[in-house]
């Protein structure tokens, strides 16, 4: 299996010194997307782990990881459901669940009336905050604390060039 996605600014580019890289580039990819996949992997048991301690379920918990990564006030249903890709009976079914047990609410939209936005309540942000804190502490445990700031660096660039393959608007625009 070969991985496809190239970020669209430098998928034709020609004259990248990436074409005279040294041999041992190609490794060290193949070994941090070895590394990426374990990741992955581990994020997604904590995720399942931290949902079923609460009677939730990953989405619910993609959702308030969302919301809680929003500085806008809140986002429309409508911004939920393309950020998470589901369709608008999903998006209300899954907001009426967080809104049932507590962790979320449903505000006026001050833009348009027609509309509401979904905001985190206080047990929400709790939510948000303690799975939050288990990363606080791998991170804390496992990168030495002068290379944090690049590698938060590196996620915000990843973040940005996954937003440009996927097409997924930010929750403020």
């Amino acid at each position: 299996m070969t991985d496809t996605l190239v970020a669209p600014d430098t998928a034709m580019d020609t004259t990248s010194s990436r074409d005279v890289a040294s041999p041992t580039d190609g490794d060290a990819l193949d070994r941090l997307l070895q590394s990426f996949r374990v990741l992955q992997l581990h994020h997604a048991h904590v995720l399942h782990h931290e949902a079923v301690r609460r009677g939730l379920n990953e989405t619910d918990l993609r959702l308030v990881f969302f919301l809680g990564v929003n500085t806008c006030g809140g986002v429309t249903p409508k911004q939920a459901g393309e950020y998470l890709e589901l369709s608008t009976g999903a998006v209300t079914s899954l907001v009426d669940r967080l809104e049932r047990h507590g962790h979320l609410e449903r505000q006026p939209n001050p833009a348009d009336r027609r509309s509401v936005l979904i905001q985190l309540t206080d047990s929400g942000r709790e939510i948000a905050a303690t799975i939050g804190g288990v990363y606080r502490s791998v991170f804390s445990q496992s990168i030495p604390a002068e290379h944090l700031l690049a590698l938060a660096a590196g996620f915000d660039q990843m973040s940005a060039a996954l937003a440009r393959v996927t097409s997924v608007p930010a929750p403020c625009e």
